[in-house]
């Protein structure tokens, strides 16, 4: 296993910024989003750093006129840190923002001030985002002003300021609006003009907390998980054993939101770091938005969820001539299909690398150019992580044995605890492990198959069958669109496997028995017996997270009543 050095001093910001600057003509195009209604914006690697350089001035002003309240009214509602057993963080700055210029600005100004960002998805519901603006202890929300009218601001919590997108002078909106009593609406572009280009004198240790993300969690409450600066050299690897740069200028589109954890790496923070260029999209979107974007923006690479790529087989008529560009296509997310895989490279002569991820680590299994891709495969653990499949008595199992996923505690990109839940953050290791939760199982060759969460393995009739086999093989079939297979329970300790199915759009009217025989027929001639379902619901749609993730709770229950 590789080894990778992780200096005592970083810091994300300075490194997405000046130091990317340095690496690459600053007057080259660090972010570029495309909007909807308001068209093409883009950023230097010089701006970013200079504006960044602002935030972090004025967020370093911000907070001490906050801290010199709080210790004049000697408050216990403007804690000016938040501390967690031995350890505290600086201040927190709640990020609730579209794709949009400012996020990185705000984002990557937050680290270099030695704050923890907070970014979280816009489609949040007022009390979701109440609850992580007091869970967290942000002082700050940074939004739009279409946000804010979704946000019961009588909630918010006493002492929050809040920075408006596109408010200030320029926009005719006025610098400072009071909402209500103790809590105080600034300008965005009013803010940053007031700072200072110079980088701040901020010192931050590898280990210290960079940003916090949250995550599903086990109480019916989003769950905290913090982020140290070192998670950004911990994603290293990935840049070779996934991403697959080249010399010179890579520019990649990606489909998702900032806010979500895997574009905020993917999208952000690595390809920053390398000096390379990024393209997002902000506003409606369909099957053409993402190869329109390949060839107007000559991307180069492009991430999305596999979802994506079959819409864009399905309902376009694009092909590999069209963009020129794209040598290098990535997914995660959810599963992809041999079905997508095979019509992807038939069509376009690129092949898509798969990667599997999660909060507390972001990407760490994925295929790359250097291996052949194997249908259904997760790939290969990255060099540089290291990553174990334990039994029950957390002992490693023989090939072609199932195991839960576990990684070393030393990854430089593992997480650095729960939020505020000390105990859910020792349940999470064991040993030398953090325990991811996740099941999988290696071959001979040393390509790992993933088999999913030990909730989401269906037991029936005393066999143990992955949900993901099951789908893998339904999604070929050519009037299937989307599928879910869960366990299913029809009677007192009787568990059986179902499908959920979403039918292609030309097929939604041929919803009967004799469809759902004719795709049990399609599992039979496909599948072992024993992973073969048993009954077939037809759906429009899933329950799905804020970042697109089946929420398979839900639909296991939505099935069953």
């Amino acid at each position: 296993m590789e080894s990778y050095q992780i200096p005592e001093v970083f810091n994300i910001g300075h490194a997405c910024t000046s130091m990317a600057s340095q690496l690459r003509n600053g007057s080259e195009t660090a972010v570029i989003v495309e909007n909807e209604v308001s068209g093409t914006a883009s950023i230097s690697f010089r701006q970013l750093n200079l504006d960044s350089n602002r935030f972090a001035h004025g967020l370093t002003v911000l907070w001490k006129n906050r801290s010199d309240q709080c210790s004049a009214v000697a408050s216990p509602e403007c804690e000016p840190e938040a501390k967690l057993g031995n350890e505290s963080t600086g201040p927190r700055v709640l990020l609730w923002l579209p794709n949009c210029l400012e996020f990185p600005i705000a984002f990557l100004g937050t680290l270099k001030q030695g704050a923890v960002a907070v970014p979280v998805s816009t489609l949040l519901a007022s009390d979701e985002l109440i609850y992580m603006l007091a869970d967290s202890g942000a002082f700050l929300l940074v939004t739009t002003p279409v946000l804010l009218q979704r946000l019961e601001l009588r909630k918010v919590p006493v002492g929050t300021t809040i920075l408006l997108v596109g408010g200030g002078e320029r926009s005719g909106q006025p610098h400072s609006i009071n909402t209500s009593e103790g809590i105080e609406t600034q300008s965005f572009d009013d803010f940053l003009e007031s700072g200072d280009e110079q980088e701040l004198p901020v010192t931050t240790r590898a280990n210290d907390p960079a940003y916090l993300v949250y995550t599903s969690g086990t109480t019916g409450y989003p769950k905290g998980v913090l982020h140290a600066h070192r998670a950004l050299l911990g994603r290293l690897p990935a840049s070779q054993y996934w991403f697959n740069y080249q010399a010179g200028s890579d520019r990649i589109l990606h489909s998702g939101k900032f806010n979500w954890t895997y574009v905020l790496g993917t999208a952000l923070m690595d390809p920053l770091y390398l000096g390379k260029s990024v393209v997002v999209y902000e506003g409606a979107a369909n099957a053409k938005t993402w190869p329109t974007l390949i060839a107007k923006h000559e991307c180069t690479i492009f991430i999305g969820v596999p979802t994506l790529y079959r819409q864009i087989l399905q309902k376009t008529q694009t092909i590999g001539e069209q963009v020129p560009s794209l040598r290098h296509c990535m997914c995660a997310g959810e599963h992809l299909s041999d079905e997508v895989l095979d019509g992807w490279e038939k069509r376009f002569q690129l092949k898509i690398y798969e990667a599997i991820g999660m909060s507390e680590c972001s990407y760490y299994l994925s295929q790359h150019v250097a291996k052949p891709v194997r249908p259904g495969s997760a790939g290969f653990p990255q060099p540089g992580h290291h990553v174990a499949l334990l039994d029950e008595k957390f002992c490693p199992v023989a090939d072609e044995e199932e195991g839960m996923l576990c990684i070393g505690l030393n990854d430089p990109g593992l997480f650095l605890r729960y939020w505020g839940q000390p105990e859910e953050t020792s349940k999470s290791k064991r040993g030398d492990y953090f325990l991811t939760g996740d099941y999988a199982r290696r071959d001979a060759d040393g390509y790992y198959w993933f088999l999913g969460r030990k909730d989401d393995i269906i037991n029936s009739f005393g066999y143990r069958v992955s949900p993901m086999e099951i789908e893998r093989v339904m999604k070929t079939h050519p009037l299937v669109l989307d599928c879910v297979a869960l366990e299913e329970s029809v009677g007192p300790d009787k568990n059986i496997v179902g499908v959920c199915i979403i039918l292609v759009d030309s097929a939604q009217d041929e919803r009967s028995e004799n469809m759902k025989t004719q795709l049990l027929d399609f599992a039979k001639s496909h599948l072992a017996a024993y992973k073969v379902p048993k009954s077939v619901h037809f759906m429009t749609d899933f329950p799905r997270t804020a970042n697109g993730k089946v929420i398979r709770s839900r639909l296991k229950k939505s099935i069953s009543t």
